[in-house]
């Protein structure tokens, strides 16, 4: 039997697409500038046994599979590869329960962060988690790349709050990891490993999350203008050596507003050459005094506290817009760095450094207040000259977060992007272990390959 008449004997009728157009439309992520090859066909699994089912098959006649959720990464890593099988997970959208003594949730991998979040407020609950694209990414995504977000400088990233994981091996067993308790040590931490592998040791197909209560924090927004980005790094060092924690503490520059306002009309241009936008959730006014002192302090040209809810929201909707915005605005390759707080502005600097030796243009956004830094480099469309500079400037980056004692992906993850800096980061005696782990798991090597650590 051949491998499609396999597939299409394993599966129901109209789980597998082939149609080039189809096809193409599921396999690459949002990254414009990973390399993407030609799937054979497309999988929409509809539950965990249609999964082993696909990964069985896929084992026996040797094709790799791509699973994908939402499709809004910025690696490459759920790109095709060629004849492979893209797993769209999308469809299996299920909450399958909410439990509020235990303040936990398991879902399947298609549920939409946002939903996630509307659904458990109705108990009184929070999920943390808040990656830019929450109103469209997937739990499973998140989970695959260990997702961050506006609120994480305070709360934590997803690895943070998965508590286990029923996932799909290379041998088509199905697996539990983790736990449903608030502590345990039975073994390694399996659970954890899969969080950020990036779908290349297997398919997650449920996820049991931790919850918090929702609570009755008070958002307070802090905004300061800087007139460099050097100026507004200082600033974030500083929040750092104060000892406050904020909400969040973002960073957008006077060219990611510009191009948020031409497309949305926003009215947020003219506000200054680089804002860092400062969020608290405690109940009383002090800590955003504080924080706003310490913006003050450290070379402020101007700052305010909001009152004003729909004004404080319309700056962090800016900040999450900025990227689309860009996109518009020609191809753009996203950096993911993450460097210690008390470097950022060293690391800011390096940033402008490389946009001027390298003539490209460089905007900038940040999840500030942990070190995670997305310089975003644009250039023009059909222009392979500042193509081939953008793509230097990109690989300086990395190596200066390298040797700032940093990371180069913070959270978008390794995918196809960053594995040469991935490889300078953790050298080959670590590449090693990671590679034993993945023969252990994926004997076949059918999961994702060619990403990560190929």
């Amino acid at each position: 039997m051949s491998f499609r008449e396999a597939l299409d004997a394993a599966l129901p009728p109209g789980r597998v697409a082939d149609d080039p157009d189809v096809v193409a439309a599921y396999s690459r992520d949002q990254a414009a500038w990973a390399p993407v090859g030609r799937a054979a066909v497309l999988v929409r699994a509809a539950d965990t046994d249609e999964v082993r089912r696909v990964v069985e098959v896929c084992a026996a006649h040797g094709v790799p599979i791509v699973p994908r959720g939402a499709g809004t990464g910025l690696s490459g890593g759920a790109n095709a590869v060629d004849g492979c099988v893209v797993l769209a997970l999308d469809g299996m959208n299920r909450i399958l329960e909410i439990d509020e003594r235990e303040q936990l949730a398991v879902v399947q991998p298609g549920v939409v962060n946002d939903d996630l979040r509307a659904a458990v407020a109705e108990h009184g609950l929070w999920y943390p988690p808040d990656p830019a694209s929450s109103p469209w990414s997937t739990i499973g995504g998140n989970t695959a790349t260990n997702a961050g977000g506006v609120c994480c400088v305070k709360y934590g990233v997803t690895r943070d709050y998965v508590l286990g994981l029923e996932a799909v091996t290379g041998r088509g067993e199905v697996v539990r990891l983790g736990r449903r308790t608030r502590k345990g040590v039975a073994g390694y931490d399996l659970a954890g490993l899969f969080v950020g592998s990036e779908g290349t040791l297997g398919v997650i197909t449920e996820i049991t999350v931790r919850l918090l209560p929702l609570g009755d924090r008070v958002q307070r927004t802090i905004v300061g203008g800087f007139d460099s980005l050097v100026d507004a790094g200082r600033a974030v060092a500083a929040v750092a050596a104060s000892g406050l924690t904020p909400s969040a503490l973002e960073l957008v520059d006077r060219y990611c507003l510009k191009a948020v306002d031409d497309w949305k009309n926003m009215g947020l241009a003219d506000v200054g050459d680089v804002l860092l936008l400062g969020r608290t959730d405690g109940k009383d006014e002090a800590e955003a005094a504080e924080l706003q002192a310490v913006f003050d302090a450290a070379g402020a040209t101007w700052s305010t506290r909001s009152t004003d809810a729909e004004e404080a929201e319309a700056l962090f909707a800016a900040r999450r817009l900025a990227y689309p915005a860009l996109e518009r605005l020609g191809p753009v390759l996203t950096e993911d760095v993450c460097v210690p707080r008390g470097l950022v502005p060293e690391m800011l600097g390096r940033i402008e450094a490389h946009a001027k030796a390298h003539d490209v243009h460089i905007a900038n956004i940040a999840h500030a207040g942990d070190g995670n830094l997305h310089p975003l480099i644009i250039v023009p469309a059909d222009d392979d000259a500042a193509r081939a500079r953008a793509q230097r400037a990109f690989e300086a980056i990395l190596d200066d977060a390298i040797a700032l004692g940093g990371t180069v992906t913070g959270e978008h993850g390794v995918g196809l992007l960053k594995m040469r800096g991935m490889r300078d980061e953790l050298g080959e005696g670590v590449l090693a272990m990671h590679r034993a782990v993945k023969d252990a798991l994926d004997p076949a090597g059918i999961f994702n390959p060619g990403k990560v650590i190929a």
